[in-house]
């Protein structure tokens, strides 16, 4: 398999952490200047131009929730990223919505904004995107309490969301104290060792991170 896709992406880190779970072989295709072959091959394959894309057998798959699904059904490891209960698996599929939607979606608002010129800038969407994630992490801090990973005792997809997406969440709009439950969560992600080899692999493209990354993590 191919993967297309650059280490400090936040949706390509989600795909990474599901195939260092299972330890499951794949080939590097690193997007960006110094790698124009990967990048022309990717705009080949998918005209969007959007990571990851990963590629089996000549298959392109697309999205990163899918991606992970894929890897579930077809190259199935110790880890099961989607549980066989299929009331569980719906709870695995709503949490890896929520963390994409309601955490990592305004995260990327306060990135984006920043990225726009001086005059095109929206500090009003910046404002509602910090109260979105406030609300979400409140929700998150109560749904958390007695729980090892997102949904129980079993590392999942939903995992694989929340782990990038409160990463850099807390950098954008740091996660208040009072989120205890919260708090922790996240750091048990950054323990797991599939997430901790993530951000080491992305610790050299921080300067990337145009509101400047925090001297954290």
């Amino acid at each position: 398999m191919k993967l297309y896709a650059h280490p400090f992406s936040s949706y390509c880190q989600k795909v990474l952490i599901a195939l260092y779970e299972n330890a499951t072989p794949f080939e590097w295709r690193q997007l960006g200047p110094d790698n124009p072959a990967a990048v022309a091959e990717h705009a080949e394959l998918w005209p969007l131009k959007r990571m990851p894309l990963l590629v089996d057998d000549g298959r392109p798959v697309l999205e990163s929730s899918i991606i992970i699904e894929y890897l579930d059904l077809r190259h199935p490891g110790p880890v099961r990223l989607i549980p066989e209960d299929r009331n569980a698996a719906l709870e695995v599929r709503l949490l890896d919505r929520f963390f994409d939607n309601y955490v990592m979606t305004p995260m990327m608002k306060y990135v984006f904004d920043v990225l726009r010129e001086p005059q095109q800038r929206d500090p009003y969407g910046v404002s509602e995107a910090g109260e979105l994630l406030v609300s979400a992490y409140a929700w998150l801090d109560d749904y958390l309490n007695g729980r090892q990973w997102a949904v129980g005792e079993s590392f999942s997809l939903a995992d694989c969301a929340a782990a990038p997406a409160l990463f850099y969440a807390d950098w954008v709009h740091p996660i208040d104290a009072g989120f205890s439950q919260l708090r922790a969560y996240r750091q048990r992600l950054l323990g797991r060792p599939s997430f901790a080899r993530v951000v080491e692999e992305a610790r050299p493209y921080r300067d990337l991170f145009p509101i400047g990354a925090p001297d954290q993590d």
